[in-house]
């Protein structure tokens, strides 16, 4: 039974799946606006550290203000509304909800909603992708030990190729290389939110209509949205990644499975069964014709010759050789798509993507020189962009994550380029993020070091 007719059942049998949404800002949003066109679904309740915005932008999105209205969680399950507020404890120990959807962009928060929702009993879908990918491996653990699911956010890119690789790997399709499209050009690692918007290719006033966020949106440009969502992808589809970082190999669709082979047949990868970005802009700066910015792909290996002559009878999207094909969602609808994971954790039990190993990490990276006594403004900020590293390096380096690089101290000098250290940095060891961060490494080190 489709995903669609499981939801029509619950709405016929009165028993809609209770969700909790913690942070209703854009991606938030962006669900909240599917939600009464999805029949089964009851949003019972939203914490946000605002309600009054969070109130605004359903508003804005086109919930009638009597929907809103629900005195409490329980007020809201005998009413059919929704209650808003800026308690995500009482959300997630409510035993009515079903599946919290973690929507903060904040992932030393998300560790602490995700951690309580599983004491708890809840299934998260985890829209914060920053937390996955310091700690992924370990939230996944968690979850399964409290007999939960927790999942990646459908819409958000991360799900989307995990679920292109999942489709590769049941037909029987060796994976080549997996990932996404983004616009790339070496020196937006050096962008900042004052100059976010030039580079993006969006206007100022574009930017105040939508209510985006310059630092969440440089977090994309500057190269650390791609590596932690290819991070994720890693972990969760055992595929590789890239010695020193994401190439962002240049190409329109019709090159993808030209560019993603491996060097030795004249792409650019290391080796088989990598992730990789590609990018939209030329090494000069010239957009590509038909690109993939918004996209997710993956490259497949027709291993005979039988499979091959398949791909040429049925003009399939193949290097010149014909031996690897490219299959691509050109688009992603990111909060749009969120009633996904939801139908698929509560009425399916099955994730939309979740860690499965410990393969990659992002390392957060000097913006540029950094002094003792300054504060890291973490991803998208004005310190630090994350590097894609295999962890097993990160590990060796001894590399501060990405996620938490967030109001922590500097304590020596770190020259521009250079990725940090824990020794770098005086972080608060008392935040969960920290404690699961650390165990994760007690739990996945010790392999690296061996196998060394």
């Amino acid at each position: 039974m489709s995903l669609f007719a499981k939801l029509q059942q619950r709405a016929a049998e009165g028993r809609p799946v209770r969700v909790g949404l913690i942070g209703a800002g854009k991606f938030g949003s962006m669900y909240l606006a599917q939600v009464p066109r999805t029949p089964g679904v009851h949003l019972a309740a939203i914490a946000d550290l605002a309600p009054d915005n969070a109130r605004a932008n359903l508003a804005r999105v086109g919930w009638q203000a009597q929907r809103t209205q629900a005195t409490s969680i329980d007020d809201a399950l005998k009413t059919g509304a929704t209650h808003v507020d800026s308690d995500w404890q009482a959300l997630v120990r409510h035993p009515a909800i079903d599946v919290v959807v973690e929507c903060t962009g904040h992932p030393i928060a998300a560790v602490d909603h995700c951690l309580e929702a599983f004491a708890h009993r809840k299934h998260v879908v985890n829209v914060t992708v920053e937390a996955d990918a310091f700690c992924g491996p370990l939230l996944a653990r968690k979850a399964a030990e409290a007999g939960v699911v927790y999942s990646l956010a459908f819409g958000d890119q991360p799900a989307l190729i995990c679920d292109l690789v999942d489709w590769a790997r049941t037909c029987g399709f060796p994976v080549v290389a997996a990932g996404r499209g983004h616009k790339w050009l070496p020196h937006f690692c050096e962008s900042t939110p004052e100059t976010v918007w030039g580079h993006y290719g969006l206007t100022p006033e574009q930017a105040r209509r939508g209510g985006l966020n310059p630092k969440m949106f440089n977090s994309f440009l500057d190269g650390s949205k791609p590596s932690i969502e290819s991070t994720a992808v890693a972990n969760a589809t055992g595929l590789t990644v890239p010695g020193n970082g994401l190439l962002y190999p240049p190409a329109s669709v019709a090159d993808i499975p030209y560019v993603t082979r491996p060097k030795s047949e004249g792409g650019v990868l290391e080796r088989k069964g990598m992730v990789e970005v590609v990018s939209s802009l030329e090494a000069d700066g010239r957009a590509i014709p038909y690109d993939i910015r918004m996209g997710v792909w993956v490259t497949v290996e027709g291993e005979t010759e039988y499979i091959r002559n398949c791909f040429e009878e049925y003009n399939a999207h193949t290097d010149p050789g014909g031996r690897y094909f490219t299959l691509y969602k050109r688009w992603h609808l990111i909060g749009l798509e969120v009633g996904m994971s939801v139908a698929s954790v509560a009425l399916r039990g099955e994730a939309t993507g979740v860690a499965t190993c410990w393969n990659a990490d992002v390392v957060a990276t000097a913006k540029r020189d950094l002094q003792p006594g300054e504060l890291l403004d973490g991803e998208g900020g004005y310190t630090v962009w994350g590097k894609l590293l295999p962890a097993e390096t990160s590990v060796r380096l001894g590399g501060l994550p990405l996620g938490l690089a967030h109001d922590v101290k500097v304590l020596r000098p770190v020259r521009k380029g250079e990725t940090l250290g824990w020794s770098d940095v005086a972080i608060d060891p008392s935040t969960r993020a920290y404690r699961i961060r650390r165990e994760l490494e007690a739990q996945f080190a010790p392999a690296f070091l061996q196998a060394a």
